[in-house]
């Protein structure tokens, strides 16, 4: 048995029960028929013929008849359900995202600010200039490989000297 795909479109004809009628417009045409008996019914005098009855029932038999009428595979009445939405849309839309929509916002409570003592920053010394003679033992001492020297930094980024002495 082989099966095929059936398009969307295929699938949304609506339904033709007496001619070219639908079920919607056969629904509009006995609209006037069931609400012109209430209409009779419910306004005075009751049971009874008045002519404002029968000009009432004529309007609404001549408005659902226009509705049922079918323009380009629609009927009128969802022409004009189309055109209200379109109508009734708002105008700008306006996009914003600082909206509070979905977030928790916490009010800030005032306190009084405790002025807190700042410990002094230590004052790092400087470090003695060394003479031309002094520079040069140094540079002899780092030339030396028994001198086993090592450079040490810590986390703050403090250089430590490490060597061996050497006579």
């Amino acid at each position: 048995m082989r099966s095929t795909v059936v398009p969307a479109q295929v699938t949304t004809v609506e339904d033709k029960i007496a001619g070219n009628l639908g079920i919607s417009q056969l629904l509009l045409l006995t609209m006037p028929i069931f609400g012109g008996s209430l209409l009779f019914v419910g306004l005075p005098p009751f049971f009874s013929y008045a002519t404002y009855k029968i000009v009432v029932i004529v309007c609404f038999a001549v408005l659902c008849g226009t509705l049922a009428i079918r323009i380009k595979g629609k009927i009128l009445l969802f022409w004009g359900i189309v055109i209200l939405r379109y109508n009734l849309r708002p105008r700008y839309y306006v996009f914003n995202r600082n909206n509070a929509h979905m977030r928790d916002i916490h009010q800030e409570v005032k306190t009084e600010k405790v002025v807190e003592e700042t410990k002094p920053k230590r004052i790092r010394k400087q470090l003695p200039q060394l003479s031309t003679t002094e520079l040069v033992q140094v540079e002899h001492l780092i030339a030396n490989p028994a001198a086993n020297l090592r450079l040490k930094t810590n986390r703050k980024g403090e250089l430590s000297v490490h060597f061996k002495e050497v006579r």
